[in-house]
């Protein structure tokens, strides 16, 4: 039987560049034999409802049309259902601003991404449950707290046009206003670690900000976090060091600290600004635990 696909368009990601393309590619597949059912988001938190109603009604394959913060929203409203009896399956057609979670499988662009799709590709991965005070969330890609977030919410607000080069401008404007916040944590029920840093990043990909290697060792179906912590760095430092970043050499700093987890609890319960799959939430965050193998992707 042929697979039907919901595809869930997001006309707003990479600042109009899938309004303009989404067609087009689209077209190619159905042209390819693919079967895509298409509903376009109207706003904000539409691509959740849209996924968990499509997923209620009988569907398991979805392919996220737009950027990381698409796919974020759709596997959201996958995984608000409960139901774990049935894994589904999450393709992305790339037409967003960073595109980070598919470079971890050599996918750069939309040809590549419908490749796999029309290869069947499947790959079980995990994926992160955020618990925080206003409820859960489940990410892919990555959380980040301190310069991380203070640098996503500036991308957002000012350089959203400018693709995957608006978080490097965006970093850049944040050097001159560093801070070296405190976030009280526990990894798997160890200590707690409440010192100073530049930035703090929970990782289940490698990738962040489109092609900066935050955690080169991260795999996104070994069933843990990697925590990535830089202490605090001076602004000439910091930006004599940023680009090793996008080879994934920043963690061989004295400043970067590398960790893994499988759960890891906060202390303190004040909401605080978090970058989460390409957007920046204020969350009181509790904690997050892996769920192994929770979705297949297409990759």
């Amino acid at each position: 039987m042929t697979t039907r696909w919901i595809a869930i368009v997001n006309p707003a990601a990479g600042h109009g560049k899938c309004r303009r393309q989404a067609e087009a590619e689209l077209a190619a597949l159905r042209a390819a034999g693919v079967d895509l059912e298409v509903r376009t988001t109207e706003a904000p938190g539409h691509a959740s409802r849209l996924a968990r109603e499509a997923y209620e009604a009988g569907a398991r394959d979805f392919l996220a049309v737009g950027g990381d913060g698409t796919c974020f929203e759709v596997v959201n409203g996958l995984l608000a259902t409960g139901d774990g009896a049935t894994r589904p399956r999450v393709a992305t057609l790339p037409l967003g601003t960073g595109n980070s979670f598919l470079r971890d499988y050599g996918i750069t662009d939309a040809a590549g991404a419908a490749t796999a799709l029309l290869a069947d590709a499947r790959r079980a991965v995990d994926v992160v449950r955020c618990e925080h005070g206003g409820g859960v969330l489940h990410y892919l890609n990555i959380a980040g707290l301190g310069f991380a977030a203070r640098a996503g919410a500036m991308t957002n607000r000012r350089f959203k046009s400018f693709g995957a080069r608006g978080y490097i401008l965006a970093v850049l404007g944040c050097v001159a206003r560093m801070r070296y916040p405190s976030f009280p944590v526990r990894l798997d029920g160890g200590g707690p670690d409440a010192r100073p840093c530049s930035m703090l990043s929970f990782c289940n990909s490698r990738y962040t900000g489109g092609t900066m290697m935050m955690a080169p060792a991260a795999d996104a179906a070994d069933g843990y976090v990697d925590v990535i912590r830089i202490g605090p760095m001076g602004r000439v430092r910091l930006l004599r060091s940023f680009p090793r970043i996008f080879k994934g050499t920043h963690v061989d700093l004295p400043e970067v600290e590398c960790t893994r987890a499988r759960r890891v609890d906060f202390e303190g319960g004040e909401a605080v600004d978090v970058m989460i799959d390409g957007e920046v939430l204020a969350l009181a965050l509790r904690s997050l635990e892996v769920v192994p193998g929770a979705i297949e992707v297409a990759a």
